[in-house]
């Protein structure tokens, strides 16, 4: 129970206030920005083959709407690229910067992503581990095992995701670690989303961090800058195939790599150690969502989606309508494995929609247990849509509120409609420990990932908030307890763009005759 009061103590001193947000620098070092991009050296780098597979977006979410893509080189690298891979560069004068598939907070990037693969042709005649380079859409080999990695067989990848913690640490402090969290989330469905258009399953495997560190060398610290160390957040097994009955993980002995140094100097921020080690742990999800989306509309290409997912810097203001609202909501039911996670809706402008503040219960077993966790004495009015699990909790304008929650940011207030993701919080941490924390925030960065490539089929913009006023948002819904807790805001709309910025292909730096499907 120690580290859970850890994860309290932290949850709680990096909450934002009106009078003071959690701890950081409260402006930016430009000096020590770190470097997105890690490398390491004396490695074999595969460059990998640019895919041309773009089945229409709408046929990912269709039982057997798509073949299942055969175990080769070309298909990982379309697995990688299309999911945390560049979509694009942007250049503002003489300053560029890269986007990748995968949203990040303040595009920091923290989330890494390591590769265990069966001999590949292309690759190697044996079972490697390696490291994904996204701005040279490569392969980083960092290791080669001498025999078969039992129960893994020739049948898929294990993919694993850490965080370089430091990265949103220049920047954010001591509520970063919550953004790494979300980020890799994101990174997670980004990864389930590129394995669906290949016909593919992504299934997270309930493996001890501590092995994960171990698994990928993240635990030879030696290898590191001390300040940019890399926390093991997940495994996935990726494939047509099932998973694994038995797996069997290997060691690996001292690699001789090391880890690029992203930072010349670094902020110390001694709680971020604390947490991150508070939540390590192994997570066995006891529950899943009963429901299935319904099939989007036909689509684009899924590849033209994934490459123009965007976070909005601002928005026009203009509406969408009810039918839009209604399949960005129902598209989150595809994700059964977030159960704990409900959606507190402001919405703003939607044609055929009230205005007013909304309770998306996505497990409608919970519906009791909010109603009675928030004191505000709200209507409850339910919908006639959604299976009866959206309810009108007051007719109104909020989007004072929302921009006032929201840290004042009008994005949350021009939107169509913007939302806090509610949590089942102290029972989740009571029930699985303090492990738990970290899947929380996966759940809603997942989520994110979700809601910001539906919202991209129709030519709408989303934008993930991580700055929020937390106990202001508890208050509006009258919650004393932490039985549930507000972990992620987003909004919805219509993007201005600015006309400042150029946009450039994302491998143009390759000087590849061609990129895209």
């Amino acid at each position: 129970m120690k580290h859970l009061s850890t994860v309290l103590d932290y949850h709680n001193r990096t909450k934002h206030h009106s009078h003071k947000y959690a701890a950081s620098l409260g402006y930016m070092d430009w000096d020590t920005q770190p470097n997105p991009f890690r490398t390491y050296s004396s490695v074999q780098n595969v460059p990998l083959i640019f895919s041309s597979i773009n089945p229409p977006y709408h046929l990912l979410f269709e039982s057997d709407g798509l073949p299942k893509a055969p175990l080769y080189l070309e298909s990982l690298s379309h697995l990688l690229r299309y999911s945390l891979g560049l979509a694009a560069w942007k250049q503002q004068g003489t300053t560029s910067w890269a986007l990748r598939c995968n949203a990040s907070s303040g595009n920091l990037q923290p989330t890494e992503c390591y590769v265990i693969a069966a001999p590949t042709a292309g690759l190697s005649d044996g079972y490697t581990l390696s490291h994904y380079a996204p701005k040279t859409h490569a392969l980083e080999v960092l290791h080669t095992f001498a025999a078969p990695i039992e129960g893994m067989g020739e049948n898929g990848y294990l993919v694993i995701l850490s965080s370089v913690i430091w990265r949103e640490a220049w920047k954010y402090g001591e509520r970063c670690w919550r953004y790494c969290q979300l980020d890799a989330g994101h990174a997670q469905e980004a990864l389930r989303l590129s394995a669906k258009s290949l016909g593919w399953n992504s299934t997270p495997m309930g493996v001890d961090t501590a092995a994960l560190a171990t698994l990928c060398g993240l635990d030879q610290l030696e290898r590191f800058h001390n300040d940019e160390l890399e926390s093991p957040d997940m495994m996935l097994w990726i494939s047509p195939n099932e998973v694994p009955n038995t797996l069997i993980l290997p060691s690996i002995p001292k690699l001789t790599s090391v880890a690029n140094i992203l930072s010349p100097a670094h902020h110390p921020w001694p709680i971020l150690a604390v947490i991150d080690e508070a939540t390590q742990g192994s997570y066995h999800p006891s529950t899943v969502l009963e429901t299935v989306r319904t099939t989007p509309k036909p689509s684009k290409g899924s590849a033209e989606i994934f490459l123009k997912r965007r976070s909005a810097q601002a928005m026009d203001g203009s509406s969408i309508t009810k039918e839009q609202f209604l399949q960005l909501l129902d598209a989150c039911d595809d994700l059964t494995d977030t159960p704990d996670v409900h959606f507190v809706l402001f919405v703003h402008r939607v044609i055929g929609i009230e205005s007013g503040l909304y309770c998306f219960v996505r497990n409608r077993n919970e519906l009791d247990l909010l109603r009675q966790s928030m004191s505000t004495p709200y209507e409850w009015k339910e919908q006639d849509m959604l299976h009866g699990r959206l309810f009108l909790l007051r007719a109104g304008d909020y989007r004072g509120v929302a921009q006032m929650i929201s840290c004042n940011q009008e994005i949350a207030k021009e939107s169509a409609f913007s939302m806090g993701m509610l949590c089942r919080f102290a029972p989740t941490l009571e029930e699985h420990g303090p492990v738990a924390y970290k899947h929380l925030y996966h759940e809603c960065g997942a989520l994110g990932q979700m809601l910001y490539c539906e919202a991209t089929t129709m030519g709408l913009s989303a934008t993930g908030i991580g700055c929020f006023l937390d106990d202001e948002m508890h208050r509006l819904l009258g919650l004393t307890s932490e039985r549930y807790q507000s972990l992620y805001h987003f909004t919805i709309g219509r993007a201005i763009i600015d006309v400042r910025l150029a946009t450039l292909e994302p491998y143009a730096h390759l000087n590849l005759s061609s990129e895209h499907p």
